[in-house]
């Protein structure tokens, strides 16, 4: 079975880098290929490294609550970059206090992430769902 790439990183200005090596350490173990792009991450980085690598997926994680200013149009410049159908994930502590986790789930999907998770979602929750959407 061929090994899967994912490219990993926090977007924006958000420096939160412990969860962001426990994913790495994960999805290592899991047996993907991680290229972890570690935290400040810009959209631009995220699609000039999904290109280099020919990566599989892309998973995003925002912990301090402005992911949907930082992830705006990210699905658009991987489209430009002719990576559109590319899998995107995305994480975290998405939005500032408490919303209705599936109004935040359907804000972020309409933003073309194909799935979306809330915070102290753990590795074992999400991997068989990954593998599952790359046909593993």
């Amino acid at each position: 079975m061929e090994e899967k790439t994912l490219v990993l990183g926090v977007i924006g200005a958000d420096v939160h880098a412990v969860g962001n090596k426990i994913l790495e350490i994960a999805l290592t173990e899991a047996g993907f290929n991680v290229v972890n792009l570690g935290v400040l991450v810009s959209q631009k980085e995220f699609v000039e490294a999904a290109l280099e690598t020919n990566a599989d997926a892309i998973l995003v994680s925002s912990l301090y609550g402005h992911a949907e200013i930082d992830a705006r149009g990210l699905r658009e410049a991987l489209i430009e970059a002719g990576i559109g159908d590319i899998l995107m994930y995305i994480g975290g502590y998405l939005v500032v206090g408490n919303q209705d986790w599936s109004e935040v789930e359907a804000k972020f999907k309409q933003l073309g992430f194909d799935r979306v998770y809330p915070p102290s979602t753990l590795p074992e929750d999400f991997i068989p769902t990954l593998r599952e959407d790359l046909g593993m």
